[in-house]
């Protein structure tokens, strides 16, 4: 199964964005990750910002975040596309399809929440991200 999300980043406001657009669209929080939850170091002053989010309403789907502590994004680069596969190997294939003539920011590995992913800006200067949930 192939999904396709936005991955937004809010750069510090994703709480107030996240409460938002639950009262615009009537929506939930179904996933939710702070920075302090993670298993890699941040900043205190980042401990309780949103590393990770998943919002759903009738007809909307997207993820977010508050953005890496330190980092700013530039205009346009606030949103990347994730697409969501249960396939290693079609994962593999799509990511290296995309990359072709980009560039790889985060080769394929095993992320600490359990699925493979990486992150390429392909050669029309789009943003991916792809997670591949690990099996078993």
């Amino acid at each position: 199964m192939k999904t396709l999300l936005p991955y937004i980043n809010f750069h510090g406001q994703c709480e107030q964005a996240l409460a938002f657009y639950r009262q615009c669209f009537n929506g939930e929080i179904v996933a939710l990750m702070r920075f302090g939850d993670a298993d890699f170091p941040s900043p205190d002053e980042a401990k309780n910002k949103i590393l990770h989010a998943e919002f759903k309403a009738e007809g909307v789907h997207f993820m977010a975040s508050d953005g890496m502590p330190g980092r700013t994004p530039a205009i346009g680069e606030n949103i990347t596309l994730n697409f969501m596969l249960d396939s290693e190997t079609e994962q593999t294939a799509i990511f290296e399809a995309l990359a072709q003539g980009g560039q790889i920011n985060e080769p394929l590995h095993d992320a600490f929440w359990g699925a493979r992913f990486g992150m390429l800006v392909d050669r029309f200067g789009i943003r991916w991200m792809s997670n591949c949930q690990k099996q078993g």
